[in-house]
């Protein structure tokens, strides 16, 4: 059964149409992302599905008994509430709930068999929501948004940040068990850490999800189906958010070949008409054409297509091999809070490096110590030859900065692009130009800008400055999908170094050749982009977790007493350093270490592995550490299954059950694979 059917819905702002012929339709665990420009009204539809907003044309169709929750940027009202009593202030009905079935209890124990049905309809209703663990779950949603001090579900929200506020918000939607969850940029003030867990929650929630975010990754992770708003009106797209952008470019093709054929025609026609008008034996057919020229529809791109941000770096001076070089490294805050100690970091010409780690490491301190706003605790800190540094602050505090400490303080947009770049006011605004402030607009005041304008004006300022290093924090914080693509083609053909903090893992995965992590006070090195880094990082995690989970499984009495292998991939963040090839025979396994010992034994004997090519060779190592991978997951899934919570409710158990089943299968195909190409 649809949990919702909005059919044909319109709505006017001010008098003008904003959208017109909106339909759609969505069942349980459909994931619906609603795409469009900045103002095609995206907040505003989902405002009308929450009964916020008015509905000026259609039907809204809800499932009945739907219960609806809206996340979105404005902030709680009631700022005297503790953040356990906002979150839980989303959870009215299950708190109904409760009281329902104990009083049902007592109807039944009084012998009403009536209350028979009740009872069993509302038990479902909460078992739906985790039964009566219910607040252990709205708890975890808490824990799972970044909310990880203890005091913090009694502290009152006066006494939160405003990002911290948005996190709570989400975490009350969540918490409420809804059939309907709407949320508008859900991934603001989220690390990757929480974004990741926000991602794995919606994809397990039993509901229907619409939500508007400008975190490509993200959408393509979560999403289900596309809802297009353009010009007011809608289109439907069943598929991810890469298959829908692939299907867009394609109606882009077209759409461009069918204007080209058009003006085309249209061009023939007036050039006839134009030469035949005065001549009376052609003058009938002219006439006619020029009938022809009046009928035709006019096929044209939309006018805001024309002014995508669209830029690039020039090449920029060359700078000595090394950019950075730090040892012992020692990075304080505050009162002697201590955010790195004895760190490396090396940093090469032409290397894309992105900078990353949860939020409150300390990236911003880092890469501000490496800019040179702020100094070295202790440590050595070497800048290369001819190192020319271009550095983009979080929130672009510095536009309104005078240059070289002269006091002066930019008001406008043309006065703060002219200040730091220093071009004349002509060609200031012929840069302005390229970043979408025309006219009157280079003349708006500071203080008067969006963030997103901001951002716009930083990014100007950047490429007239022919900077060779590029020290980046949170390049894309307020832009939409269209700018920072913008921005990813752009960084892709910078031919300098780079040094980038960003949560857009679409960007960090486009541009990035290295990552480095802040890890508890250290830095860590990993090779590659941002996929690689979340491999190698899942199979430390496994690691850990099967070291700790062997240790109290049985049937692995050896496992205990085996170390865990260290991912190939990771290294310090100094110096790079040429990895040895050689692959440690070690296996997870009884049966895998005594087979191997047998191929060892009878390749002494002229047979075995040492009678192998070595292509065979190396795909049998590569399936030796598949089993590792397989049997390492299957002890973190038997860790995570002792818990009492995996099996709470029967969905739960159904889930743990799989889970285990395909733990177990991909190690016996693991072992398969690996007999099969064993001598």
């Amino acid at each position: 059964m649809a949990v919702l059917i909005a059919s044909d819905l319109s709505k006017d702002m001010v008098g003008n149409p904003l959208l017109r012929g909106v339909s759609f339709k969505l069942e349980r665990r459909d994931r619906l992302t609603i795409a469009g420009r900045n103002g095609a009204g995206k907040t505003t539809l989902l405002r009308m599905l929450a009964g916020e907003t008015s509905v000026d044309g259609g039907e809204l169709s809800f499932q009945k008994g739907c219960k609806v929750s809206l996340h979105d940027q404005r902030p709680p009202r009631d700022r005297s509430l503790t953040l356990r009593d906002y979150v839980l202030s989303g959870c009215a009905e299950l708190v109904a709930l409760e009281q329902d079935l104990t009083r049902l209890a007592q109807q039944m124990a009084d012998g009403d068999e009536a209350a028979f049905d009740r009872y069993s309809a509302a038990e479902a209703r909460l078992e739906h929501a985790g039964g009566w663990m219910w607040r252990d779950r709205a708890t975890a949603m808490v824990r799972g948004l970044g909310f990880e001090d203890e005091g913090d579900l009694d502290r009152e929200l006066k006494t939160f940040s405003g990002g911290e506020l948005t996190r709570a918000s989400l975490a009350r939607a969540l918490a409420g068990d809804p059939d309907l969850l709407l949320l508008d940029e859900p991934t603001n003030h989220l690390d990757i850490e929480s974004l990741e867990w926000l991602e794995k929650t919606l994809v397990s929630l039993d509901a229907a999800i619409v939500l508007v975010a400008h975190d490509r990754w993200f959408l393509e992770a979560v999403g289900t189906g596309v809802l297009e708003l353009e010009a007011g009106r809608s289109r439907y797209f069943p598929g991810t958010w890469t298959q829908w952008r692939k299907e867009q470019a394609a109606r882009e093709i077209a759409l461009g070949r069918s204007i080209d054929k058009q003006q085309a025609e249209i061009a023939r026609l007036e050039a006839f008409v134009e030469r035949f008008r005065a001549k009376a034996t052609k003058a009938k057919q002219a006439q006619s054409r020029v009938k022809r020229l009046d009928k035709i529809e006019r096929i044209d791109r939309d006018p805001r297509d024309r002014t995508a941000l669209k830029f690039d770096f020039k090449a920029p001076e060359r700078s000595g091999r090394v950019v950075f070089e730090m040892t012992g490294g020692r990075v304080e805050v505050g009162a002697g809070r201590v955010l790195l100690d004895d760190a490396e970091l090396w940093l090469e010409r032409g290397e894309h490096v992105t900078l990353v780690g949860p939020n409150g490491a300390g990236k911003t301190t880092l890469i501000d110590t490496l800019a040179g706003v702020r100094p070295l605790t202790a440590g050595k800190l070497s800048t290369g030859h001819n190192v020319k540094i271009g550095h983009l602050s979080q929130h672009a505090d510095e536009l309104g900065k005078g240059v070289a400490g002269d006091g002066f303080r930019a008001n406008k947009v043309i006065e703060a692009c002219a200040v730091h770049t220093g071009l004349a006011p002509n060609k200031a605004r012929a840069l302005l130009g390229r970043f979408l402030f025309s006219g009157e607009d280079a003349e708006k005041p500071l203080d008067g800008l969006s963030g997103g304008e901001r951002r716009r004006l930083s990014l100007a300022v950047l490429v007239a400055s022919g900077a060779n290093v590029l020290i980046l924090d949170e390049p894309t914080n307020h832009l939409d999908i269209e700018s920072r693509e913008a921005l990813e083609d752009a960084l892709l053909g910078f031919e300098g170094t780079l040094l980038l903090v960003s949560h857009d893992r679409a960007l960090l995965e486009a541009v990035g050749t290295r990552t480095v992590a802040m890890d508890e006070g250290s830095l860590r090195s990993y090779e590659g982009g941002w996929q690689e880094y979340v491999q190698v990082r899942e199979e430390r995690r496994l690691a850990a977790r099967a070291a700790k989970g062997a240790g109290k499984a049985a049937r692995r009495p050896a496992a205990a007493s085996a170390p865990a292998r260290a991912p190939a991939a990771v290294k310090p963040a100094g110096k790079p350093r040429r990895q040895s090839q050689a692959v440690d025979p070690q296996c997870a396994s009884e049966k895998l270490a005594a087979a191997t010992a047998r191929q060892l034994g009878a390749g002494n004997g002229g047979g075995g592995e040492a009678g192998l090519s070595k292509n065979a060779r190396r795909r049998i190592r590569q399936l030796e550490r598949e089993i590792e991978h397989a049997e390492a997951t299957l002890a973190a899934v038997e860790a995570e299954l002792a818990l009492t919570e995996a099996w709470s409710t029967p969905d739960r158990t159904a889930q743990s059950t799989a889970r285990h089943a395909d733990a177990k299968r991909a190690v016996e195909e693991a072992f398969a694979r690996w007999e099969a190409a064993a001598p």
